[in-house]
């Protein structure tokens, strides 16, 4: 599904990504476990084909990001930390939107809308403007566009941040359900506790290199990671 090889991306001296490698198979939900800073919103973006990066590749179903980025973007959705939405239009011009760029057909379009948004309990905004929500609210939004066209692999960064509980209950619950049917899942989180609950495998990421990567008992017994782990649950 996500191939990503010897990826190295560079801001200046810095090498905000440095020779990474990680494979993403159909039906896997994988989180990327790391402090703010250490290249987990820098490779999310570089798979997504919104950054571009030095060195390496990057494949998803079978297609290289570099060479053919449309067929990559029609096989992912990406949700950024803080989703930039268009503030001037309704939740439902929004979505609209978005089913005209990946070509989702009309009546398609509208019964996943209507299952999506009731899911999240937000039928009833879709009218609002974008402006008017508050982030949960936006970032529900971006979660019901990034399913709209039923892409093959799921990209998101921190998607619990600002989502309330029944709201992020429910979000693991459609991971869960896109991924038993096939999909794939990499999403990057600095809350152990997550990883733990959700992730069929993690990847730990340190200072741009990727340090370890495997299910979440595997890593956890690695007694060389116990300085990691403790960072991170004091973070």
């Amino acid at each position: 599904m996500l191939h990503i090889e010897h990826l190295t991306k560079t801001y200046g001296d810095k090498r905000a990504v440095d020779d990474l490698t990680l494979h993403i198979a159909p039906g896997e939900i994988c989180g990327f476990i790391g402090h703010n800073g250490a290249g987990k919103t820098t490779t999310l973006r570089s798979v997504a084909g919104i950054l571009q990066f030095d060195a390496g590749e990057i494949t998803i179903c079978g297609h290289s990001i570099v060479k053919e980025p449309l067929a990559c973007k029609r096989e992912l959705a990406y949700i950024p930390d803080d989703p930039a939405l268009y503030d001037y239009m309704s939740g439902i011009r929004f979505l609209n939107f978005i089913g005209d760029v990946f070509a989702v057909p009309a009546d398609v379009r509208q019964s996943r809308i209507r299952e999506l948004a009731e899911r999240f309990e937000l039928t009833e905004d879709l009218a609002q403007p974008i402006s008017a929500y508050s982030h949960g609210m936006k970032q529900k939004l971006a979660l019901i566009a990034a399913w709209l066209h039923e892409p093959r692999l799921i990209l998101m960064d921190e998607p619990f941040v600002g989502l309330d509980p029944k709201a992020s209950h429910l979000m693991k619950t459609m991971m869960r359900e896109f991924c038993d049917g096939g999909g794939a899942i990499f999403f990057s989180t600095h809350v152990l506790e997550v990883a733990e609950k959700l992730c069929d495998r993690v990847a730990i990421i340190k200072n741009g290199k990727l340090i370890r990567a495997g299910d979440m008992e595997e890593v956890r017994g690695d007694e060389s990671l116990e300085s990691v782990f403790l960072e991170l649950e004091e973070a």
